[in-house]
């Protein structure tokens, strides 16, 4: 069967369908991936969120469309989503720019080995925090959401999320000032 076939079967319920388009397209959508951000697991995060994007935009495929470019254009889009978070821009910042920033992604293993360490640390210290705190960190820098949206999430005053904001983030650093001052340091 073709992919377009594969994808119209699926579009019609047919799981079968979609493990086979998955077998099929997820190991050039990988190593678009990896290439383009030089980091494997970094890669097999966007996969996954690449076909839960096609899973839900399933019942928007134009039969007999192609599969591949379609796909494609969902990954590219994950990948700009990925670098905007990554160097915190916002929603609606310019894709030429974020592409230029995708630029500098540094390939040597002992990099992506550093980034992985400060990452593990960011996270330990986070899951560390008290639960009001962490939710509040969590949503306000990784979900990029602004405290009075979260205050109405949690339902409960914009000064309290602050509070727990600027708890939570004094905290972090104190937690993560002697990782921070050792990668100060001159090499």
């Amino acid at each position: 069967m073709t992919d377009e076939e594969l994808m119209a079967e699926y579009v019609a319920g047919d799981i079968d369908a979609f493990d086979a388009l998955f077998a099929r397209l997820a190991p050039r959508i990988h190593a678009f991936f990896v290439r383009s951000l030089g980091n494997a697991t970094i890669a097999d995060d966007l996969l996954q969120d690449t076909f839960m994007k096609l899973h839900r935009a399933r019942a928007d495929y134009r039969p007999g469309s192609p599969v591949k470019p379609w796909i494609f254009a969902i990954a590219a889009r994950v990948r700009l989503d990925a670098l905007r978070r990554r160097h915190r821009l916002r929603e609606d910042a310019c894709p030429e720019a974020i592409e230029a920033l995708g630029d500098d992604v540094p390939w040597e293993p002992e990099a992506q080995a550093q980034r992985a360490a400060l990452g593990d640390a960011v996270r330990a210290a986070l899951e560390r925090l008290p639960p009001a705190q962490r939710i509040v960190v969590h949503l306000h820098r990784i979900e990029d959401q602004s405290l009075s949206e979260i205050a109405r999430l949690l339902k409960v005053t914009e000064g309290a999320v602050r509070q727990r904001a600027f708890r939570g983030y004094i905290a972090l650093r104190k937690a993560l000032a002697p990782l921070m001052a050792e990668r100060a340091k001159p090499r």
